[in-house]
């Protein structure tokens, strides 16, 4: 059994509301003013309702709001005109084109619909409709009007509409609360007074917005996906889609963001420690996989910096994430004694095919074609590292591993602290000029290089840092003359390919602290359904 068409009450002209279910015979028709089939079909429908309105309620529902006047006025309709200017009752009915036409008994069953204007269609519609009523057919010249005229998309079909209409609708999937924006206020301003924002404007996720953006995933939007610290909140689908909305995201990056938001919210990355630190860690968020080229990631040109849609907003989206569901908010949890403009966004793709090496996801295990987020826990950069002049392949990886001294401090050595090292292009050109140069001969070459004596950790007058008398003598003399290299082993070392074919500087980021103590890099395959 077919289920009842839904029930509406729309004003006509004068503000009289008409409502459906009706009490007899009805034809309705949904049209559009600017639609010109809709205006082959009106004077039509105006017959209609002259021949059988004492028997039949003949319905225009009309789309074009303040012309639904204008359109009346055209055709002299005397039949009610009636006003869907938000396409509500369109939406619900679930036409597809106008003129879209329902007969429907005096039961409520519809016995005839059609789209468009088929002479043949109506013409058999005003016989039906003139033998159920036992009253005479209207007088209309059918040779006159066209045999075909295809019908007009209607206006709820709009995809601005529709999201719209889709989010307010019953059974729409968005649960999450909603907040009443006074006419007079401004919605940035609001946004910002909420605390809703990192300190730049926000994208008001408006319902329609967080439909189009729940678009871009097959997940649920109820879905759990992380309980997100400090506070523990619960980060569903809905929740993240909605801070990527005001982080300015597409859609289509909205599957990255999630396994994004899973990566970090593991024991292992610990994103309370990393929030809350003084130290002023923040993730950096690397993106290998076909991914990449289908959302426009930069991996190229300034791909550590701005300009680029895809990196800037991912990587905001999740720091968004952090702050609104998780409760990081500066000044509360988040206690970084200066910051980090990382703490914003970081955010970039991998060139793997301009690397003669694996790229860094299949390093870590997967296949070359799965799309991964990586994400590392950081403290600082990118750093520069120039060297325009180095022409042998260990120069330029020396040159490469002094310009990770800084990581901490220069005296500090022997560290279980994680380093990402981002090697461009032509630093890349310089190390396989005479062959392959593998990750693995340049993290031994950046070990070489920084390897010192134990001795020139020593606190002195020039620098209280490192090691103390105590600890030296406990450590004894042997010990002490011992050489070290700036990584306590190469799996701290991690190397991706990245940035602009000209211009000879590579850059580093600096880790936080490595392991259990703090955060440890995961990487996520991305869910593309």
């Amino acid at each position: 059994m077919s289920q009842p068409q839904p029930p509406f009450s729309l004003n006509d002209l004068t503000g009289k509301p008409h409502s459906y279910p009706r009490t007899r015979p009805s034809l309705i028709c949904f049209v559009k003013e600017d639609c010109e089939t809709c205006n082959t079909a009106a004077p039509v429908l105006e017959a209609f309702h002259t021949a059988y309105g004492s028997e039949v309620d003949v319905l225009l529902i009309s789309q074009s709001g303040d012309a639904n006047k204008i359109f009346a006025q055209r055709y002299a309709l005397t039949m009610p005109v009636l006003d869907d200017r938000t396409c509500k009752s369109a939406f619900e009915w679930d036409i597809e084109s106008v003129p879209s036409v329902f007969w429907i008994d005096d039961a409520g069953k519809v016995t005839s619909q059609f789209e468009g204007f088929i002479r043949a269609d109506w013409e058999a519609l005003s016989a039906d409709i003139a033998a159920q009523s036992n009253l005479a057919a209207a007088q209309i010249d059918w040779q006159s009007l066209p045999a075909w005229r295809p019908g007009c998309g209607s206006k709820h079909l709009d995809p601005t509409v529709y999201d719209k209409l889709r989010a307010d609708a019953d059974g729409s999937p968005i649960r999450a609360r909603r907040i009443e924006v006074a006419p007079s206020d401004d919605v940035a301003e609001f946004m910002f007074d909420q605390g809703f924002s990192d300190g730049l404007p926000l994208v008001p996720p408006t319902p329609e917005r967080v439909m189009r953006m729940l678009g871009g995933t097959h997940r649920d939007p109820q879905d759990v996906i992380a309980t997100v610290p400090p506070n523990m909140g619960i980060a569903t689908v809905e929740k993240i889609a909605i801070n990527a909305v005001m982080a300015g995201c597409k859609p289509e990056y909205l599957p990255v963001i999630i396994a994004a938001v899973e990566a970090v919210c593991t024991d292992e990355f610990n994103i309370h420690g990393v929030t809350a630190t003084t130290m002023g860690a923040a993730p950096v968020m690397i993106i290998n996989g076909p991914i990449r080229e289908k959302i426009g990631m930069n991996m190229k040109l300034g791909a550590l910096g701005a300009g680029n849609r895809a990196n800037a907003t991912i990587g905001r989206a999740l720091r968004l994430v952090v702050r609104n569901v998780g409760g990081a908010t500066t000044g509360g949890v988040e206690r970084s004694t200066l910051g980090n403009p990382m703490k914003f966004t970081m955010c970039f793709a991998e060139w793997e095919e301009r690397s003669p090496w694996p790229a860094l996801h299949v390093e870590r295990g997967f296949k070359p074609e799965d799309s991964v987020v990586t994400i590392f826990a950081m403290t600082g950069g990118p750093v520069h590292i120039v060297d325009q002049t180095s022409r042998a392949p260990d120069q330029i990886a020396g040159s490469l591993g002094l310009g990770l001294e800084g990581v901490f401090l220069p005296k500090l050595r022997n560290l279980p602290v994680d380093a990402l090292l981002v090697v461009c292009p032509e630093h890349i050109d310089t190390l396989t000029r005479e062959g392959d140069y593998s990750k693995d001969r340049l993290r031994d070459q950046i070990q070489k290089v920084t390897t010192r004596p134990l001795t020139e950790m020593l606190m002195d007058e020039d620098s209280g840092a490192g090691i103390s008398p105590e600890m030296a003598e406990k450590m004894g003399p042997e010990a002490m003359a011992k050489s070290v290299p700036k990584f306590a082993n190469t799996d701290f070392i991690h190397i991706v390919v990245a940035g602009s074919d000209a211009g000879k500087f590579s850059s580093a980021f600096h880790g936080w602290a490595t392991g259990a103590v703090g955060s440890q890099s995961v990487s996520k395959k991305i869910d593309l359904g």
